[in-house]
């Protein structure tokens, strides 16, 4: 930390013609004060400022108009009244507004302020603490005037302190508020008491908490912050393969592959239920040697489409498009479809290849060879990939950062600004840093989602790194409990810099709690995920309640389309009544109106006497927003929710009317409320909290 001299106006000393009306008393003050100000300035202690990333070597992240909190540890030596502040520096090097700081609870010598940037960029923040005469001198004339101690002196010295607390306030209301209360602590008509009361008036308190009197000012070291456009944190993501979509069912081969043309049409389906972010995964060629089958079968037949992960043939690599799918022309109209309706599109990134890819040939330093002269293949046993080569990294590390960032900025060019990478955690850190770094410097709106299902400690490494967001490990998060204790961490401790994306399915994940729970299931998951994280994702056909494992203790699905093709009938679907995309539409909806849900830090737990039963609320700003969930697929669940009133911004004693946001009907809440929840009927309530009407003509409020 690094000690400020005081040397701003409200450090002057009394003007000459004020000063020459002081007593003999007072004159002896500003000596004693001259003999003070040549001492040694000892700076106020400012210790641990958080957030603080990586020791300070990573921004903490933020988004336009998202609020979070800097707090610190700042205590005075001795009985010193010290205060504090937040200094934040924007991007062209101006200082936000004077951000005062508050003691979060007595005594415990950690202060906090909520700070909320207003533009992206890059940021920076720090804390001041400074002694406050001023507070100080309150504090001791409130013991010593009534009880008749130096009651002169006390006078005097506090009219001293606020002359110069008014040199330091702007010309106009505030300045003549302070010079007012010195002028009646010097009042010797009235009352020792009178002259107090008018020294602690709220006006001349609110002016003082806006200008106070700061000496031995410290200011901590600047902290990096990088503000990044809304799409970062806020989004609501659908996932789905181009190639089954318009492609031929027909009883034998060859198959026909739906195009980009093809796909773009059920682009205004996907828009029409409120996503904001339309996801593909590869779309480059793919190779033929050890081509998957079927189920993941090893023995593919001629007409076997493969897995879009083993990238690159002989019709080239990851900057080309799968002849099936069309041409980079078709894939640009498709990108400008997805504009037109509203759509980001993402586009997988997935940094390995097949053993056709060029690579192989060009660059067989990339890869890793067995002692027989052969190349390994990718494996995550049990599983084994032995259509996927993985590279080398550290066999030439700055020629895969360039070719990666030239690979990037050659679709960012065909509008692509979102990448979902796959398995980064299986790649080095300082090349994601420099990778993400080279992008970024020139594109800070091009974003880029984890995609690493893998230890907790290399998920936060990737995200200090550079990754806007982070997969999560929510998929397996199902029991209350669970679901507290990994959002707590997700809403406080990591929240500075790993912003969750909560998929409820993945082309690879399908939970057991999927495959069991029925469609009860999918809608009660829905609504934990799109109210719980400001961004979640669906893979297509969860919307149509698709659970069917591919075997016992698996989370591969049955005909899996990462194999083959395998169209659906959207129609039917929805003539049949198989489709829960109204739901899924109507909690887009709901993520869109609510600011409090498009936020993450603002979670709260209430409690409920039922484990099946969870109860959690958001609040930004005066929109709150309350939700319960029956967490039981399979049984209709009865509970006790117990509100904390004030985490909703209401008083304990409050009733308040709260409508549900999926159906409409409004209640009646307070403190403590009966819920029962009914898998199929009525899951969850999305509240709304709503603040009771103001009094009509000085009436009651309305009910």
């Amino acid at each position: 930390m690094t000690a400020v001299p005081e040397t701003n106006a409200a450090s002057a000393a009394p003007s000459s013609s004020r000063a020459r009306t002081r007593t003999k008393t007072q004159g002896q003050t500003q000596t004693q004060t001259q003999t003070q100000a040549q001492a040694p300035v000892l700076p106020v202690p400012v210790r641990d400022v958080r957030p603080r990333v990586d020791d300070g070597r990573r921004p903490a992240k933020a988004v336009p108009g998202e609020t979070f909190q800097v707090t610190a540890t700042v205590f005075g030596e001795g009985h010193g009244a010290v205060g504090a502040n937040l200094v934040l520096l924007g991007p062209d090097g101006r200082s936000g507004p004077w951000t005062p700081m508050r003691e979060l609870s007595p005594g415990s010598d950690r202060w906090g302020a909520e700070v909320t940037p207003d533009a992206a960029g890059r940021w920076t923040y720090a804390v001041e603490a400074w002694t406050d005469p001023v507070a100080e001198w309150r504090r001791a004339a409130e013991v010593k005037i009534p009880a008749g101690i130096d009651v002169g002196l006390v006078l005097e010295e506090g009219a001293a302190l606020y002359e110069r607390a008014a040199a330091g306030a702007p010309a106009g209301t505030e300045r003549r508020t302070l010079l007012a209360a010195a002028d009646t602590l010097q009042d010797d008509l009235r009352t020792p008491s009178a002259r107090l009361d008018a020294a602690l008036a709220p006006a001349v308190t609110a002016v003082l908490a806006r200008f106070p009197l700061r000496e031995r000012v410290t200011r901590s070291d600047a902290l990096p912050l990088l503000v990044e456009r809304r799409r970062a944190l806020f989004g609501s993501w659908y996932e789905f393969f181009p190639r089954p979509a318009g492609a031929a069912a027909r009883a034998g081969p060859p198959p026909v592959s739906g195009t980009f043309r093809t796909a773009a049409r059920r682009l205004p389906a996907i828009a029409a239920m409120g996503f904001d972010v339309v996801y593909l995964p590869p779309i480059h060629p793919i190779g033929t040697t050890f081509r998957k089958g079927p189920g993941n079968s090893l023995s593919a037949g001629p007409h076997d489409v493969g897995v879009p992960w083993a990238i690159g043939s002989s019709e080239g690599g990851h900057d080309a498009v799968h002849p099936d799918l069309g041409t980079l022309e078709d894939f640009d109209a498709f990108v400008r479809e997805a504009d037109r309706l509203g759509l980001e599109v993402a586009l997988d990134f997935a940094l390995q290849c097949s053993p056709d890819h060029p690579w192989v040939e060009k660059h067989p330093e990339w890869f890793t060879h067995r002692p027989d002269g052969s190349i390994a293949y990718a494996e995550n046993p049990p599983k084994k990939y032995q259509d996927i080569f993985p590279i080398a990294f550290d066999r030439d590390l700055p020629g895969l950062v360039e070719e990666s960032v030239r690979l990037l900025r050659f679709w960012m060019g065909h509008g692509v600004r979102i990448f979902r990478v796959d398995n980064p955690h299986t790649k080095p850190v300082a090349y994601w840093e420099q990778v993400l770094a080279d992008i970024n410097a020139t594109d800070p709106d091009v974003l880029f989602l984890a995609e690493a299902f893998t230890r907790p400690p290399v998920v936060r490494a990737l995200a200090q790194a550079g990754f806007q967001q982070s997969y999560t490990y929510f998929t397996w998060k199902n029991t209350k409990q669970e679901l507290v204790d990994y959002l707590t961490e997700l809403a406080g401790e990591t929240s500075p810099y790993l912003r969750p994306n909560f998929f409820v399915n993945t082309p690879d994940i399908l939970s057991e709690f999927l495959q069991t729970g029925g469609r009860p299931a999918f809608e009660l998951r829905a609504v934990l995920a799109a109210t719980l994280a400001p961004s979640w994702g669906v893979y297509a056909g969860f919307e149509l309640c698709e659970n069917a494992a591919a075997g016992p203790g698996s989370e591969e699905y049955l005909d899996s389309e990462k194999y083959q093709l395998r169209p659906r009938d959207w129609a039917a679907a929805e003539r049949e009544g198989r489709t829960i995309a109204p739901l899924l539409t109507a909690l887009n909806r709901v993520r869109r109106d609510h600011p409090a849900l498009q936020q993450l830090r603002d979670l709260y737990f209430h409690p409920a006497d039922n484990d099946a039963v969870i109860a959690y609320s958001k609040r930004s700003g005066d929109d709150t927003v309350l939700v319960v969930v029956n967490l039981d697929p399979h049984h209709v669940r009865e509970a006790t929710v117990r509100l904390d009133m004030p985490r909703l911004g209401l008083g304990w004693d409050e009733t308040v009317p709260v409508r549900d946001e999926l159906t409409g009907d409004t209640y009646h809440w307070g403190r403590t409320n009966y819920v029962r929840l009914e898998p199929g009927q009525a899951p969850a309530h999305v509240f709304q909290v709503l603040r009771p009407s103001p009094p009509l003509n000085g009436g009651s409020p309305t009910q």
